[in-house]
């Protein structure tokens, strides 16, 4: 395949725990404009979350939902939103978090967890979760190929992920805050890709 021997070659490469930032006019729908962190990456296929979508429920409103107690020892992440994660299993919670704790069914991604079972969100609504949490509801998924063949024609700009942008810039920031540790600012951006 062509596009291996190109100098861009981390098309190929395996993206997972690294940012993708969606180009525009390159990607459309409900991934358009997205901030995605790549859980996983593998020849199967891919898994990741948006980290810049939040939804109008909170992390409070999704524990009382799921009959979990909030104590008052909550404090602030309460307030915190949950983010659509991405078109896959809406209907699913998944915590990505830091640090990584001792869970029924996490999967560990170097200094984070991605985990999806109830405990994790026992332990916030106690007040005694991780000290750094983004919950979605859904994923973003890609088939066996799919992921590439999409970084083949730069749908995706990919980038290493930082916990500052994880958990700590303001989500309406996360974009441009990805681009600019690339050096590049949004208006630099086309939706035409460039053919020689």
């Amino acid at each position: 395949m062509e596009h291996y021997n190109k100098p861009h070659a981390a098309s190929s490469a395996d993206l997972s725990q690294q940012l993708l930032l969606a180009m525009p006019g390159m990607v459309s729908g409900n991934l358009a404009n997205t901030v995605i962190y790549l859980c996983e990456h593998t020849e199967h296929g891919a898994l990741g979350l948006v980290i810049n979508r939040p939804t109008d429920l909170t992390v409070g409103n999704l524990l009382q939902r799921i009959d979990l107690d909030l104590s008052l020892e909550i404090g602030p992440i309460q307030e915190a939103p949950v983010f659509f994660g991405g078109p896959v299993q809406t209907d699913r919670g998944f915590v990505l978090h830091a640090p990584v704790g001792e869970y029924s069914s996490s999967i560990r991604l170097g200094e984070l967890a991605l985990t999806t079972s109830r405990d994790i969100l026992q332990e916030v609504a106690q007040g005694h979760g991780p000290s750094q949490i983004l919950i979605t509801l859904g994923y973003a998924g890609w088939g066996a190929g799919q992921l590439e063949s999409e970084m083949a024609q730069n749908a995706w700009l990919n980038m290493g992920a930082s916990n500052e942008i994880l958990f700590s810039v303001p989500p309406e920031m996360r974009y441009e805050a990805s681009l600019a540790q690339l050096g590049i600012n949004s208006s630099m951006l086309t939706g035409d890709a460039g053919h020689a």
